[in-house]
């Protein structure tokens, strides 16, 4: 059996000031490092010294909330770009506001990009494929997996078996701090045990 756990980065600063997200190389704030301390904490008391693998995007906000949950798991962490959270193109480095004003063209399938230099769905998709193959061929029974909120819908439409033109019927999205719980039998089985649970954040 391979126990997965999935961790959206903790409360990050362009959570609060109004900015895209994207690939700008935010930072947590305060809170964000409290949270990721409990999450840790509680993480390590329910693995009880089970030895983890701990994957995380590169970018500044999930490598640091990956960096505080590993201490606390005595594990190494892995930086993957494939990690990343989606590219928006052009309007990274602006204010959320701005890319509502200047957007070019909404999102309604997975094919569509908001500006000609962004990343689509399908494209992140095809980016995080391989990466989301190697981690589930990790000999390690336990793999911890720290990303952002669009790139793990990616993610665990994945795992479930599903097709990427499912996106374009529904979404699974948590928020900053959530932890999903995901199980890959022996028989190759996949069983949902949690999803963007937020109680570790208590």
């Amino acid at each position: 059996m391979k126990q997965i756990y999935t961790i959206q980065h903790t409360q990050s600063e362009h959570h609060i000031n109004g900015m895209v997200g994207s690939w700008t190389d935010w930072d947590l704030t305060p809170l964000g490092v409290a949270q990721a301390e409990r999450i840790g904490a509680r993480l390590a008391a329910e693995l009880r010294g089970r030895p983890a693998a701990v994957y995380t995007s590169d970018l500044r906000r999930a490598r640091r909330t990956a960096d505080i949950i590993a201490a606390h798991l005595g594990a190494s962490v892995t930086a993957c770009p494939e990690l990343r959270e989606r590219s928006l193109g052009r309007c990274v480095g602006h204010s959320v506001q701005w890319l509502r004003e200047n957007m070019e063209k909404p999102e309604r399938t997975i094919d569509d990009r908001l500006f000609p230099d962004a990343e689509s769905r399908r494209d992140a998709w095809q980016r995080l494929r391989p990466c989301f193959d190697r981690l589930l061929a990790d000999p390690a029974g336990c793999i911890v997996v720290v990303s952002h909120g669009d790139l793990l819908g990616l993610f665990h439409a994945m795992f479930l078996g599903l097709e990427a033109e499912s996106l374009n019927r529904l979404a699974l999205s948590g928020r900053a701090g959530s932890l999903s719980e995901l199980i890959l039998e022996e028989d190759g089985f996949r069983r949902v045990r949690r999803l963007f649970d937020l109680s570790f954040l208590a």
